[in-house]
């Protein structure tokens, strides 16, 4: 079974279009719905914005379904000048960029508890959504994935989170994701979608375009379910 999880109900919609012998069920709090993607068996929700959200899905999503992998989509603001809006980041790996206990002498983004900053994704599900992607004319970038509880939309922001971390997009959810997967032992990739610049015009930006781009993520999830 794979697992995907998503911020938004627009980052869903498309993906549970597709979606043959639909269940819907809850645990934990959260809701999700239980079917057929492309023939493979996926259990699907919309976890809600930001971290302790998507680990409260990702967590009961686990505990409930025990998935092979958990992928988890949607859109994100840009980093790099490797991505433009519409392109795809597809994770190496993830931080949590607002994680910050330098105070006591650790280095930003320490996880405690795992002594990790940086939790890596599986490499051959990322190839191939990298291939799957290349083959629909869609433009991917590999590298880090960086999370918090805040909407980046200022150049400070935007470089400290480059400098810090070498990351190539930010978003408010994967990372803490990657953090439940990691602790359960679970495969995960992340999937953003650019919807902006992460700079002053990151709010107009978003709203203009994070809906295309969504459903450019979402077709590389069902397109992958296919091939799983």
């Amino acid at each position: 079974m794979i697992g995907i999880i998503a911020a938004m109900q627009k980052e869903m919609d498309n993906i549970a279009a597709e979606m043959t012998e639909a269940v819907r069920e809850s645990a934990g709090g959260v809701e999700f719905i239980r079917g057929k993607v492309n023939g493979a068996e996926v259990v699907c929700s919309v976890c809600g914005i930001g971290k302790v959200f998507a680990a409260m899905c990702a967590e009961a999503m686990i505990i409930k379904y025990a998935p092979e992998l958990i992928i988890n989509t949607g859109v994100g603001g840009t980093l790099t000048s490797e991505l433009s809006i519409s392109d795809v980041a597809v994770s190496d790996r993830v931080c949590q960029h607002d994680m910050d206990t330098t105070a006591l002498g650790d280095e930003p983004g320490l996880i405690s508890g795992t002594d990790k900053v940086y939790f890596d994704a599986d490499a051959k599900v990322a190839d191939k959504i990298c291939d799957i992607a290349g083959a629909m004319g869609i433009k991917t970038h590999r590298g880090t994935i960086a999370s918090g509880d805040k909407f980046i939309a200022d150049m400070a922001e935007k470089k400290r989170i480059v400098d810090t971390f070498g990351a190539v997009c930010c978003e408010m959810e994967g990372a803490a994701v990657g953090h439940v997967c990691y602790v359960n032992k679970v495969p995960f990739v992340i999937i953003r979608a650019i919807s902006d610049d992460a700079d002053g015009g990151a709010c107009d930006n978003y709203m203009e375009f994070a809906a295309a781009a969504a459903t450019k993520s979402a077709a590389i999830v069902c397109a992958l379910a296919g091939q799983m």
